[in-house]
């Protein structure tokens, strides 16, 4: 066995590890017979270093759209500028309160075992994306949360900054790719509030300079009928939350709403959650709950595996990637 390939096939046979290696292949099938993968990062994937397996995704044409949260698209750029000033917390289950009151005194914000360090991260990419804020704001012009990241990477004015091999940002692969990206409640982000507090102050003043949940859905409600018209779109979900059930929902919306009757239903779903699945969740139901939603079909290859993401993503990747 000389690959993680290998490797998992032949040790990963029952329960939720022979639901990865059926994942794992039915990605492999949904891509070799034409289709497409939509992807979706809720959690703190990034801060967790996703990027290190998703970029190659990305570069590889494994993955062609993403729905993130707003934590998850500027905490990849975060790692990327401040990686060396992070903070581990290895004991973070025996942490007390007055510990985390030194933690923020210190201006590092806890996620989970990692710290991220407000002025090197956060502050840092402020600095360069208000000038983009401004700059849009004063011409009259408007752009996705993601659009102005890509203007900013795009850009080279964070390159000095880099503290990462640049190959392990998913976020600047999906750049290089103009890979569609959708943000829905980008407004609880730490950049949402960010761009708040300038609108607020008035360095900003119009505050739709920033583009809305709504126009998210209506972009991609023009990509997947788009897409759909040549290829199957499959949709693999890590976590829950908004990042899956906002975009999960433009089927039935072209379908039931628009009266698109012909749109087809997504042709592959697989979702990694460490929270079991429950009848009347949305972020947790089964994938057969979907069903008279008109989001799945009865045939749809479905699949749900109920472990840490930050161990079954990668492993996935790397089958998917042939690794």
């Amino acid at each position: 066995m000389n690959t993680i390939s290998e490797f998992v096939h032949h040790h990963y046979r029952h329960f939720n590890s022979a639901a990865l290696i059926d994942a794992a292949d039915a990605y492999v099938n949904h891509l070799e017979t034409g289709g497409v993968m939509f992807m979706t990062l809720a959690g703190a994937m990034s801060t967790a270093e996703l990027g290190l397996s998703l970029a190659e995704m990305i570069r590889q044409d494994k993955v062609h759209a993403i729905c993130c949260t707003g934590a998850n698209l500027e905490e990849d750029v975060f790692n990327l500028v401040a990686h060396d000033h992070y903070v581990r917390v290895p004991h973070y289950r025996e942490l007390t309160a007055h510990d985390e009151e030194v933690l923020l005194s210190r201006h590092l914000n806890r996620v989970t075992d990692t710290c991220i360090p407000e002025e090197e991260a956060i502050r840092r990419i402020e600095r360069v994306i208000l000038e983009a804020w401004q700059a849009a704001d004063q011409a009259g012009e408007s752009y996705f949360p993601h659009e102005f990241l890509y203007q900013i990477l795009s850009s080279g004015a964070l390159e000095e900054h880099y503290q990462i091999d640049p190959k392990d940002s998913w976020l600047l692969a999906a750049c290089e790719k103009n890979l569609p990206i959708i943000v829905p409640g980008w407004e609880d982000s730490t950049l949402g509030n960010i761009f708040a507090s300038h609108c607020i102050t008035g360095e900003i003043s119009n505050v739709h300079t920033v583009r809305s949940g709504i126009e998210y859905m209506t972009m991609l409600a023009e990509w997947y009928a788009n897409t759909a018209r040549s290829a199957s779109i499959g949709f693999f979900q890590i976590g829950g939350g908004i990042a899956g059930d906002f975009p999960i929902c433009v089927v039935p919306m072209l379908q039931q709403d628009l009266q698109k009757e012909d749109t087809p239903r997504w042709g592959y779903f697989c979702q990694i959650s460490d929270s079991t699945t429950s009848y009347g969740s949305y972020s947790g139901a089964v994938p057969n709950e979907k069903i008279t939603w008109g989001k799945l079909s009865a045939d749809t290859p479905k699949f749900i595996i109920e472990s840490d993401a930050t161990i079954v993503a990668p492993l996935i990747f790397a089958c998917v990637l042939g690794q």
